[in-house]
């Protein structure tokens, strides 16, 4: 008994904190669109307030209860449904009748109940977050008078909206923001990949750019996609910090196109662990630290010098190890080379900001056993992406960017000129 007593108060606490919200609603929004509105967003307790809504609005158009005195009157009920999120409900609707004209008066907010609101982008986005089709509606309805959500329906729906979703990100205009650098990495993806381009602003946010699905990194298709966001009005002649894993194709790429205005910082990571990975295992742990320590030195001169005392240790130990610190060298050091790297070089030493990215995506997209076909894996990736994308943090340094854009310029001799047109 005290625990009914419990759920009673508690619920008696919901409905005033409902009616509360209602009543300090400004005035333009206390009209039935915006009443409408509001209760789309009570669930359970929204069919109450529908109910209450109709019985409102029936007051209105028929006056107080038996006190009828001409005009239109009270007509009984009908079933009828409705929708509150991306779900449907079985009703029962008062009916208004004006017996002059001999006509039934329609509820304005029983007509608006019925239009789901923003029912494609729910349905996808709790498909999206772990929702089977097939199971969808057995874990979607939050009361048991919902109906209308077969796995079929579920399926058209999350198609429709992801399809929304695919097209808006790659094609949405990237003339609109000055972007300082690009994160650019590539994701395994089944039996292929998604090369992923994250573009950060000089405020300091991170943009998706968009993706490219491909077996490898290579040029020509790299090449292609850099071409189609400069289309899109990827303004890079401000000049551009480019940090990659070190993959050849992908380097080659962007000096291709981005010729002239573009510095390209290696991952240092990513460096370290191809040079330990020649060497026997009980070297590895000694090498890996004495690396690290070497990249961490806060001039350019002092990692370059620590790197070469390594180098040849390792040349000494396994050429092929040495070979593989020098090749790219100076790419692993760009930030130090700028004077930057204490100021810039947690965010950017490394692809750790896109490849949080890409964790973060396979927390979508990695539950899925069996893709079907390109189009299903391709619109899964986007709406993820843009559903990630709003809750980027900013990169650590941002207020440093404008020097980085300051540096890039003196060491390419870029001028400052106008920006690209979309």
């Amino acid at each position: 008994m005290e625990t009914i007593v419990r759920q009673r108060r508690k619920k008696s606490k919901v409905k005033i904190i409902t009616r509360k919200a209602m009543e300090s609603m400004p005035e333009g929004a206390k009209t039935i669109e915006g009443k409408v509105e509001l209760i789309q967003m009570l669930i359970p307790l929204g069919l109450e307030a529908v109910n209450r809504q109709l019985q409102e609005e029936v007051q209105v158009l028929a006056g107080e209860r038996y006190q009828h005195e001409g005009g239109p009157s009270r007509w009984g009920k009908q079933a009828g449904s409705i929708y509150l999120g991306d779900e449907k409900f079985r009703i029962e609707v008062p009916r208004v009748r004006d017996a002059e004209r001999n006509t039934e008066l329609g509820l304005e907010s029983y007509s608006r109940l019925q239009r789901p609101r923003e029912l494609d982008e729910g349905v996808m986005k709790k498909v999206l977050l772990g929702l089977s089709c097939g199971r969808y509606e057995e874990t979607a309805r939050s009361i048991p008078e919902a109906f209308g959500i077969s796995g079929s329906t579920i399926s058209r729906r999350a198609i429709r909206a992801s399809a929304r979703k695919l097209g808006h990100l790659m094609s949405r205009p990237l003339n609109q923001d000055d972007f300082a650098a690009l994160f650019i990495d590539g994701k395994s993806f089944s039996e292929d990949g998604i090369i992923l381009v994250v573009g950060v602003t000089i405020e300091g946010r991170k943009k998706i750019l968009g993706f490219v699905q491909a077996a490898s990194e290579k040029e020509s298709v790299i090449r292609e996609f850099f071409e189609r966001l400069a289309e899109r009005g990827l303004d890079y002649r401000e000049g551009l910090l480019c940090i990659v894993d070190g993959a050849k194709g992908l380097i080659k790429a962007i000096r291709n196109v981005f010729n002239g205005y573009v510095l390209i910082q290696r991952c240092q990571w990513h460096k370290r662990e191809n040079v330990v990975g020649y060497l026997p295992r009980g070297e590895q742990t000694k090498f890996r630290r004495k690396l690290q320590e070497a990249y961490e030195k806060p001039t350019y001169t002092e990692a370059k010098e620590a790197l070469g005392k390594i180098q040849k240790e390792l040349a000494l130990l396994n050429r092929s190890a040495a070979a593989s610190l020098e090749e790219g060298f100076e790419e692993t050091l760009t930030l130090h080379r700028l004077g930057l790297f204490e100021k810039l070089g947690r965010s950017f030493k490394t692809t750790n900001v896109i490849e949080s990215i890409q964790a973060r995506l396979g927390q979508y997209t990695d539950k899925v056993d069996y893709w079907r076909n390109s189009d299903q894996k391709q619109r899964w990736v986007a709406a993820a992406l843009l559903d990630l994308e709003l809750r980027l943090n900013k990169v650590n340094g941002m207020k440093y960017l404008p020097q980085l854009r300051q540096s890039i310029q003196r060491e390419l001799g870029i001028q400052k000129q106008e920006k690209i047109a979309a």
